[in-house]
């Protein structure tokens, strides 16, 4: 936390001194370009490199009050943060106006408004235009509750596959799609992923779901080992003797298909060590020994898309993923129909925290046009239209089931198929001011 506290406040300082050195030089105007620009200049980087915090984006606040970001089909989040960047400017410029200059300027405080309700007026009309798509699939959500500080981990996957048969053992399970959360077979290190489609587990979970004619997307933990420096990759945790181990947060589908995802946006210093290569000599596992594990992860490249054995496609995000606006659009342009969330949230106790994760939630789903299934170790399990209203729930530390159906859309976006070209933008005016000062003279 005062790791996070501090190096936040220093890159956000550091926007506003240079803003502040820059229109000195070269001018107000120029500067307050350079201010919009290198804000999200600065947003778009906390987004990519390895200390990110993506709640730190100005344009997740707006999660609680969906109905007046609609237009972030268009835009994304980073349209939030431009429109709170920009209001902020007109008002401070109406204030300034009449505070220090005794100028009662009714033209600016009346810009400062409009920038407030048009896109307000334009986020309601779409929201109440909203159509719902025809095509639907019926799931089902589980939420566990299981502790996972003291239960969670100390129990085999036979015994959770035993207690998943008979939460299931009903006919509202028969023909459905059954959703169970992040790491929900949880024994470590996980199964081999060379041969885990050949194992007895997985055998005998299939052929159970075979027989209700119902399959599962569950999250799961996978490892891979490496007998020599030469073969091991990056992210591999040395074991004893020569040996290397890559260990994967992953998720899996039963079906025609061997299907596996891995996730592939960590929690900072609790799935993965920031610069590893120079941290990792100087902290070891200081950073990781906080958060219930004691390895790093390993991660994969591309958006796997799932697809049942009815040629339904399911976006399989893990946790932490979902906080990526951009990043969630590969899984639609892969062809997701809707999005699949599954999370453990009980790490973040009674707090914000898991709160935070479903409010989220709902941007990508206005941003992607998709509708939502969210299942969570200890809640909030969710239910979530293409509008980003919550249809259904389940309570943070409450055990439970949720039945309900999911619309399918082939929709894309503009958001999705142009992701984040407002940084793009941002990027090149903050590129061009930045010449024009070293270049201009005194």
């Amino acid at each position: 936390m005062i790791f996070a506290i501090l190096l936040y406040s220093l890159l956000m300082a550091l926007v506003f001194s240079s803003y502040s050195l820059i229109s000195k030089k070269i001018g107000n105007k120029l500067g307050v370009i350079y201010f919009i620009s290198s804000w999200i200049v600065f947003e778009k980087f906390n987004l990519i490199w390895d200390f990110s915090w993506p709640s730190l984006i100005l344009g997740n606040v707006f999660s609680e009050s969906h109905h007046l970001i609609q237009w972030y089909e268009y835009t994304g989040s980073f349209g939030g943060t431009l429109w709170v960047l920009i209001v902020n400017l007109c008002f401070y410029k109406a204030y300034s106006n009449y505070i220090i200059k005794k100028k009662n300027d009714k033209k600016i405080f009346s810009i400062s408004l409009l920038t407030i309700s048009i896109p307000i007026i334009i986020s309601l009309f779409i929201y109440n235009n909203q159509t719902v798509n025809k095509d639907s699939i019926n799931i089902s959500i589980i939420q566990p509750n299981i502790d996972p500080y003291n239960e969670k981990y100390g129990r085999t996957n036979f015994d959770i596959l035993k207690e998943f048969k008979q939460t299931t053992n009903n006919e509202i399970f028969n023909n459905t799609i059954i959703f169970t959360p992040e790491t929900y077979f949880s024994e470590s290190p996980g199964y081999l992923i060379s041969n885990f489609f050949e194992t007895p587990f997985y055998q005998d979970l299939n052929s159970y779901l075979k027989s209700k004619n119902s399959q599962v997307i569950s999250g799961i933990q996978f490892y891979k080992i490496y007998n020599s420096k030469l073969t091991k990759t990056n992210s591999s945790n040395y074991i004893r003797d020569s040996i290397w181990l890559d260990v994967y947060n992953s998720s899996f589908i039963n079906s025609n298909l061997k299907q596996v995802y891995h996730k592939s946006k960590l929690v900072v210093g609790v799935e993965n060590l920031p610069y590893k290569k120079i941290l990792k000599p100087i902290l070891g596992n200081l950073l990781l020994d906080f958060g219930g594990t004691i390895m790093s992860r390993a991660t994969q490249k591309n958006r796997t898309v799932f697809t049942t054995n009815n040629n339904n496609k399911i976006a399989p995000i893990i946790c932490y993923e979902a906080m990526y606006g951009e990043y969630l659009n590969e899984y639609v342009r892969n062809g997701a129909q809707f999005l699949a969330i599954i999370t453990n949230d009980g790490w973040w106790s009674n707090s914000p925290g898991h709160k935070q994760l479903l409010s989220y939630s709902k941007l990508r789903a206005i941003e992607s046009r998709r509708d939502i299934a969210r299942t969570a170790n200890t809640g909030i399990s969710a239910v979530i239209n293409k509008r980003g209203d919550i249809l259904k729930t389940i309570d943070y530390n409450k055990s439970g089931v949720i039945n309900s159906s999911i619309h399918l859309s082939n929709e894309i976006t503009f958001y999705v198929k142009y992701g984040d070209y407002i940084y793009r933008i941002g990027l090149f005016f903050f590129l061009i001011v930045v010449l024009f000062y070293f270049t201009k003279k005194k």
